[in-house]
């Protein structure tokens, strides 16, 4: 009988080994596929044993089958327990790393948002700076543009100053040349008319010289030849006499007066003459001591020309006194 439980132990060994070995290996290949699944929901364990009866078990072996499952129950009580441990450890980790995701998330956000805000306030302020920078420069424009027509305003009216101090100028010039010109045409007006009173006195002197010489000599071809030869040289003697006065006359008027002139001043001059009258030379005999007034007396003999009353003397006449004659120059006569 012993044998024979005996011999049923040892038939059921093996079979409860391996039946053991498969729950223990199924238990890892839980815990590993545990350690590494996706996170889900908790879900209770199921552990499934299955025993393996045979017909021909007895009691003994029922208990000890019984005994066995009894065993592996609290072998996987504690197991589970350990399972849910450490699920409930990896939950609350990963819970603690998503709510660090999280936080770091909600972080960067922030951050996110605040360097926004940074870059739309630092936006706002360089809008704002280039908006009052341009408005700085149109102010600056508007500026230049006003000084610039101030200073245009204040050329034109310095310009219409000039242009009237100039007009001013001109008509007061314009005026001074025009009395200039008037007092000029004046004094011509003046000068001629003086001119010609003085050439009608002179023609009026040489008239009545001619007319006495005329009727002299009419007086002198009606005497007797002796008579008429005493009378003649007497009549030359004051005809000469008349012609110095004549030659003298038109030299003074001739005579045009230097600043060096002075009274007291002669100058002694040689004339030289044809019998027409027409003056060939003058020079100076003795010098007054100042060149001008020399020059300016010779001068005044040449200007005369000619004295065409020199015809009414006769030839001897005109040869013995004014083929050369002299002359004594004064600025006072």
């Amino acid at each position: 009988m012993q044998q024979r439980e005996r011999s049923s132990s040892e038939s059921l060994f093996w079979p409860v080994v391996w039946a053991v070995a498969l729950h223990t290996l199924m238990f890892a290949m839980l815990f590993v596929s545990f350690a590494f699944a996706p996170d889900l929901p908790p879900a209770r364990p199921v552990v499934q044993a299955t025993l393996y009866q045979l017909k021909s078990q007895s009691q003994a072996t029922t208990q000890t089958n019984q005994k066995i499952a009894g065993e592996a129950k609290k072998t996987a009580a504690p197991q589970y327990e350990t399972e849910q441990l450490e699920q409930k450890k990896a939950e609350q980790q990963k819970q603690a790393a998503a709510k660090a995701a999280e936080q770091k998330k909600a972080d960067e956000v922030r951050k996110a948002e605040a360097a926004k805000k940074a870059d739309a306030a630092k936006a706002d302020a360089a809008e704002k700076q280039a908006e009052a920078a341009k408005k700085a420069a149109e102010q600056k424009k508007k500026a230049d543009i006003a000084k610039k027509q101030a200073a245009d305003e204040a050329a034109k009216k310095k310009a219409a100053e000039d242009a009237k101090k100039k007009a001013a100028e001109e008509a007061k010039k314009k005026a001074a040349e025009e009395a200039k010109k008037k007092a000029a045409a004046e004094a011509a007006k003046k000068k001629a008319a003086d001119d010609a009173k003085k050439k009608a006195a002179q023609e009026a002197s040489r008239k009545a010289a001619e007319d006495k010489k005329a009727a002299a000599l009419a007086e002198l071809l009606s005497d007797e030849v002796g008579h008429q030869q005493a009378l003649a040289e007497t009549l030359g003697d004051q005809v000469a006499g008349n012609l110095d006065d004549l030659i003298i006359k038109l030299i003074t008027e001739s005579w045009q007066r230097p600043m060096s002139a002075r009274s007291g001043m002669s100058v002694a001059l040689l004339i030289q003459m044809l019998p027409d009258g027409t003056i060939t030379n003058a020079s100076v005999t003795r010098s007054s001591g100042d060149a001008a007034f020399d020059s300016s007396a010779v001068q005044a003999v040449r200007n005369v020309g000619r004295i065409a009353e020199m015809q009414q003397l006769d030839r001897a006449t005109f040869d013995r006194l004014y083929r050369q004659r002299a002359v004594l120059f004064k600025p006072e006569n």
